[in-house]
């Protein structure tokens, strides 16, 4: 994780929503001339918690492909100068808002791949909204992004 204090701070968790935050924090970074910074958040799914036969690298993995994944959907084959990837293990609602701390703003979408469907915020969002260290921008997914 960076600690640069300036960095916009990005939740990539794959989803659209998360895409369009993405592309909402190279836009502010670009404008601040701030560096940007994603951040992918994993752990072991709980259904394999209780055994101890488990291999933790294949979750790492998979959300590094998820992380690599956005960033080429968003960015093509010309990713913004600067830009930097972590993987954080760890519940995103926590991770995120601890990688918050002397973040210049965190951005994140609206509501990731978890369920609720009727919910205006997802349980990330509303997290990152209450307890960040820093601004917080919540963005929709149907939302034009300006360029």
């Amino acid at each position: 994780m960076s600690t640069s204090p300036e960095r916009i701070l990005v939740g990539v968790d794959g989803s659209a929503w998360s895409r369009t935050a993405l592309r909402e924090g190279a836009r502010i970074a670009t404008a601040l001339e701030a560096p940007l910074e994603a951040v992918t958040c994993w752990d072991v799914a709980p259904v394999y918690a209780g055994y101890g036969t488990y291999d933790s690298e294949f979750f790492r993995a998979q959300a590094q492909r998820v992380l690599d994944g956005a960033v080429a959907d968003v960015f093509g084959d010309d990713p913004p100068a600067g830009l930097t990837r972590t993987l954080l293990r760890g519940h995103p609602r926590e991770q995120l808002v601890e990688a918050s701390r002397g973040a210049q703003m965190l951005v994140v979408g609206r509501r990731g791949t978890g369920g609720f469907g009727a919910l205006l915020l997802g349980s990330v969002s509303s997290a990152c909204l209450v307890h960040a260290h820093c601004p917080v921008l919540v963005v929709r997914e149907d939302v034009p992004v300006r360029v």
